[in-house]
């Protein structure tokens, strides 16, 4: 189940998103799930993959079973979450310590409270019962030849209400035989200086190996565990794009490309940084939630520029306005089009999309300014790369790309007394020469205007089979005129490799859906390899 870590002990990635990632609001991960991110984990490098509570619950238990079975890590070791024994009774003889070691996991994380009130109020003990509780367990463990890290939940509001308790439970667990004893930020409320200034106290006072568990209440998590690091921390807590309780935890990508491209510390296995964007986009798929456009680092939104002053820079040295080269982490520069757009940009993104313009400057004029009129009247073409392709094209070529053109469209939505509802839509276009006349239903204006033209069109462009409407999204723009006002509507199209999405604009919602089916559609077969129509 588990593999040596290529790289040395002196610092500790450690992820947690199978156990606190798993406690966001709308996750719920199954036990397949927990085993698929746990592969992605171990792929992208961290040393440490805590699964979970076993015995806490029954998923948690068949978790740590199936992996001892069914995953080979070859970077990380699996982690069990457990707490410290019971008060009154010993860490031999208390059924969750004793599931822990069941688990199989060479490695045991113990949460401890250090927090007096925690221990008062909510263990209902004496706080030398709570020490002894910590050296116990540790000591239990260690003695069954696991390695042991502790939890010290609530430790930052502990040391501000009683510092020199919080700092005995450090010890006890230390003394004891613990690996790394993890400062925990639990309620989120700390800011980085303050973070910084305890953890160096901490370890001057104790000598203990310290690590940082930082929650994400204030925005400063990941600040949060850097600033720890910088005052002596060796082992970082985070979680896959942030997840966890509340507002999240750090986020294991910017905690992990800071310590590599900022600090210099090399603590995942060479190359494994440049798989970082797709591990986080894959973790995302696995847990249902669209991945974060504008995440740093990762994000497809990270190294994206509009700005018109931006682009001409980057024409000159994209470093002028990133602070790393994305293919480092794994993502890309991308050039977005917009009504902010100089020729800078419009160049780029002809680059990007394969187009050259080749240094003429009248023909990129013509498109910065059409891009403008266009995006004046409502259009975006920074979130529907298709169309531009397809506008720029078009200027580059002096016409439309052309695979079909249509006579005529119509779409009915017919509601009957006796409740049936019924939506058809006919359209009538020319193709290689042929004229092709196709109706079709859906269940909605739309999907049977995009069914009677792929009726129409499937018979002279087979191609087109493959093609699938997987989004489409309709805005109302600002408009004077109530129910008349401007429609967009922005349709992103797969077939089955890749996805583009393409825009149409109009008085209404079927006209701007058709504008953008037809570009859907024109950039489907462009896509394809099929020439143009005569």
């Amino acid at each position: 189940m588990t593999a040596p870590s290529e790289l040395d002990d002196s610092f500790h990635v450690f992820d947690t998103t199978l156990r606190d990632g798993a406690q966001r609001e709308g996750i719920n991960l199954t036990v397949a799930d927990k085993l698929a991110i746990a592969r992605h984990l171990d792929d992208f490098g961290v040393g440490f993959i805590e699964g979970g509570w076993p015995g806490a619950n029954p998923r948690d238990t068949e978790f740590f079973a199936r992996a001892q079975q069914e995953i080979d890590l070859n970077h990380a070791q699996l982690v069990a979450f457990g707490s410290t024994r019971r008060a009154g009774t010993t860490a031999a003889q208390d059924h969750q310590v004793k599931a822990l070691l069941e688990s199989g996991a060479q490695v045991i994380t113990l949460v401890a409270k250090s927090h007096d009130r925690h221990v008062e109020l909510a263990l209902r003990t004496t706080l030398d019962e709570n020490l002894a509780m910590v050296a116990d367990t540790v000591s239990f463990l260690k003695e069954q030849g696991r390695r042991v890290f502790v939890d010290c939940e609530h430790f930052f509001d502990g040391y501000r209400a009683n510092p020199e308790y919080a700092k005995a439970v450090v010890r006890a667990a230390s003394q004891a035989g613990a690996d790394v004893v993890v400062l925990c930020d639990t309620n989120g409320g700390m800011l980085p200086a303050q973070i910084q200034a305890v953890v160096a106290t901490v370890l001057a006072d104790t000598g203990a190996r310290l690590g940082i568990h930082a929650q994400d209440d204030t925005g400063c998590a990941v600040a949060n565990t850097l600033a720890a690091v910088d005052a002596g921390a060796t082992h970082v807590q985070c979680t896959a794009n942030g997840y966890g309780e509340r507002v999240g935890n750090a986020n294991l990508f910017p905690v992990v490309a800071a310590l590599e491209l900022k600090y210099g510390k090399q603590v995942l296995p060479e190359g494994r940084l440049r798989e970082m964007t797709r591990i986080s986009h894959a973790i995302a798929e696995v847990v249902n939630l669209t991945p974060s456009t504008h995440q740093p680092y990762v994000g497809v939104s990270a190294f994206a520029h509009k700005a018109g002053l931006h682009a001409s820079a980057i024409k000159v040295d994209p470093d002028l306005y990133q602070h790393i080269d994305p293919e480092q982490v794994g993502n890309t520069m991308r050039m977005l089009v917009s009504d902010m757009a100089g020729r800078a940009s419009i160049e780029l993104k002809g680059k990007e999309l394969g187009i050259d313009l080749g240094g003429d400057r009248e023909l990129v004029g013509r498109v910065v300014e059409r891009v403008k009129e266009r995006e004046l009247a409502g259009y975006t073409y920074e979130a529907a790369d298709a169309s531009f392709e397809l506008l720029l094209r078009a200027e580059a070529e002096g016409s439309p790309l052309k695979y079909f053109d249509v006579e005529s469209w119509r779409s009915i939505a017919e509601d009957r007394p006796d409740g049936i509802h019924a939506n058809e839509a006919t359209v009538k276009l020319w193709a290689k020469g042929e004229r092709i006349v196709a109706t079709a239903e859906g269940n909605g204006p739309v999907n049977a205007l995009d069914r009677a033209l792929r009726v129409a069109l499937e018979k002279i462009y087979p191609e087109l089979a493959k093609l699938d409407l997987v989004d489409y999204k309709v805005r109302i723009l600002e408009g004077v005129h109530g129910t008349q006002s401007t429609t967009r509507v922005l349709i992103s199209t797969s077939d089955g490799t890749g996805e583009w999405s393409t825009v149409g604009v109009a008085e209404n919602v079927i006209a701007a859906s058709w504008q953008a089916l037809e570009d859907a559609y024109t950039y489907g077969l462009l896509r394809a390899g099929v020439a143009p129509a005569g």
